[in-house]
């Protein structure tokens, strides 16, 4: 069991190592679209790379019906294992909808033995997500 202070210090350390083990510029919240974010997620229990969408239910319907239309593209040519889910639950209670591919096996962020897979993952699949919207940025934005 890890102590609060335990905790932050092992993830803190992890950003650190992932920043300084893959340096480069993530779009991440620079996608110039309002409440439209890319994610890593890293916690006890599973890593993801993730596609939000956090602003006001309308803005959230518009980019999700575009999404939509774009998902038999991003199955078929960047994310076969990607995951739709158009009400999702943050552990705040906040609603989202979120696209996202999850690392399908046991990780923990308190398991040094297991963030180099992390972080390739993150690494793989960040830049498949990336190169996703910047070939179909105009078209979600339009």
């Amino acid at each position: 069991m890890f102590s609060k202070e335990d905790s932050r210090k092992l993830r803190e350390e992890f950003w650190i190592s992932f920043g300084k083990s893959f340096p480069r510029k993530w779009i991440l919240y620079d996608t110039k679209l309002k409440g439209f974010a890319f994610k890593f997620h890293f916690d006890t229990k599973s890593a993801l790379v993730t596609l939000d969408l956090e602003d006001d239910l309308e803005n959230r319907i518009k980019f999700w019906d575009k999404l939509q239309s774009l998902k038999t593209i991003l199955t078929d040519e960047f994310l076969p294992e990607v995951i739709f889910e158009e009400e999702y639950f943050l552990e705040n209670g906040k609603e989202i909808s979120r696209i996202y591919v999850l690392l399908d096996q046991k990780v923990s962020i308190h398991n040094k033995n297991t963030w180099r897979d992390v972080m390739e993952f993150f690494v793989e699949k960040m830049t498949l997500f990336e190169a996703f919207f910047e070939d179909y940025q105009a078209f979600i934005d339009s």
